[in-house]
Order: C-alpha cells, then structure tokens, then sequence
C-alpha cells in the first residue's frame, strides 16, 4: 500500500507591505491569527519572517500577478454572503468593505480577514492585520443569524384542582 503525502496546507498570498513593495509567496493560513509574524515562503523555496507590524494586508490569490488588488473596494448592493458586512479604513485613509464570519471570536485575534466585494477577482480573501487599522465599522448583519430553537413553552401548572 502506498502512503499518499499530506496535502498542503500553504496557500498563494501577496504580502503588501507599509513601505517595501508587494512579496510573493506562499502562507499557512492557520498561523494567521495566533502570531505576532508571518513566515513565508517564497517562491524560491526560502522562508521569509515579516513582521506583522510591517504589513499592510496579506491578499489569498488565484494567480500571481500585478493587479491583486480589488478591483471594487465597496459592495455594489447589500451583500448576499453569510456575515457582518463592515467597512475597514486603513492607517493611510485607504478604505475597503468586505464580509467577515458573524463570530466575534475571531474578530480577537492580530487581525480581521474579509471576504472582498469583487468575488471573481485575483483576491479570494485579504487579511489585514490590526496595526494596519485606523477604524472599523460594521454597516449590518447578512444572512441568518445561527440560533439555537426556541424551547417550547412549559404548560402553565394549575392553580386549582379541577
């Protein structure tokens, strides 16, 4: 019997930076939340450490290429995924709306990461850490929100016998 290799867990990312221009390479989107850096690896085959205080946002791609941007940075009409919709002003007065997972758990961690209004574009998602945040807003709730069934009623207890 043969033994299959693990798949991989490192995705294709565009790491833009405050003040360096973009890096490619490839990232283990598990580690996003928990640390205070990235470690990337490059498309050479080398590991890169960034810190996360360096970076602008971190765009998940399809492809590599020069225009990983978005390009719409606001939703045209009310989204339509599962979410809180929110609006994200960068530290530069940069402003970009996204959909983020109605879980205010993982809105704890070193940074949000949204779902961008331009769906079949390069970017599937974009993280972006806290440091790079001026302010953030929530604009509303799609979707339904996950609640658990209402128990049903008890019957009321006599007050008399009958």
């Amino acid at each position: 019997m043969k033994n299959r290799a693990a798949a991989s867990t490192h995705k294709k990312v565009i790491v833009r930076l405050l003040d360096r221009p973009a890096v490619r390479g490839y990232l283990n989107p598990s580690q996003l939340g928990n640390a205070e850096g990235l470690d990337l690896l490059t498309p050479d085959g080398e590991h890169q450490a960034i810190a996360l205080k360096d970076v602008r946002s971190v765009y998940f791609v399809r492809e590599f290429t020069e225009d990983y941007e978005p390009e719409r940075k606001a939703f045209l009409s009310r989204p339509k995924l599962d979410g809180l919709w929110v609006r994200l002003k960068f530290r530069d007065e940069d402003i970009i709306e996204g959909v983020v997972p109605n879980d205010l758990l993982a809105l704890l961690d070193h940074g949000v990461q949204i779902t961008p209004p331009d769906l079949h574009g390069v970017s599937l998602r974009i993280f972006i850490p806290r440091t790079a945040l001026a302010e953030m807003t929530v604009l509303g709730v799609v979707g339904i929100a996950r609640r658990k069934p209402a128990q049903p009623a008890a019957a009321q207890p006599k007050l008399f016998n009958e």
